[in-house]
């Protein structure tokens, strides 16, 4: 049992410290996000299960604060309503929960995130289509084999990682970083000028 325990850890901290590699993409949806908020958009998160609950997360990172004092940035988790989903599930299709809350709302000015360890939710990636047809910016988190996500995104971030828990795990540190990046550039006091 230790053996397999400290196992874990260490494939987790590999794949964490494999994050180092991919800065650059986490910039870059960094940057997306910025831009986004700066122009009075909105970010529309949707997943599935453990990606439902990363996307309620992170909305709420947004919405409520992350490390600093600031005022809340718009930010709607797409898996927040039962109703809505369920009659959407009922009425239409599974796959359109997400992508019909994205034509209702999303405009260019906003981010349409997709997160799926897979990249092969079709709900997800219906939701990313819509969005980029609405000229939204897509952004995509997802694990090594998602590039059918990835294609359908403007910034992507495909951990490297093919084993769920650890997808998963290196998320929720990217969405950190990214959570940070954002507000150090939306709300850092500018350095004074010489």
């Amino acid at each position: 049992m230790n053996e397999s325990i400290l196992h874990q850890i260490n494939e987790a901290a590999d794949t964490l410290r494999s994050l180092a590699d991919h800065t650059a993409a986490i910039e870059a949806i960094a940057d997306r996000i910025v831009t986004s908020l700066s122009a009075h958009g909105t970010l529309y998160l949707c997943g599935n299960g453990g990606s439902a609950a990363d996307a309620e997360h992170v909305a709420a990172e947004f919405v409520g604060r992350f490390l600093m004092e600031r005022r809340p940035l718009p930010a709607v988790a797409l898996t927040c309503n039962g109703p809505l989903l369920t009659a959407i599930g009922n009425d239409y299709d599974y796959a359109d929960i997400f992508a019909r809350q994205v034509r209702a709302h999303a405009t260019p000015r906003d981010c349409v995130i997709g997160i799926s360890t897979s990249g092969r939710s079709p709900n997800v990636l219906k939701a990313l289509a819509d969005g980029r047809a609405a000229g939204a910016t897509t952004i995509g988190m997802t694990g090594a084999g998602g590039h059918r996500l990835a294609e359908l995104c403007d910034a992507c971030l495909l951990v490297p990682a093919t084993h769920t828990p650890r997808i998963q795990e290196a998320q929720l540190l990217a969405w950190h970083l990214i959570c940070d990046l954002v507000d150090r550039t939306l709300f850092s006091p500018a350095p004074p000028q010489r």
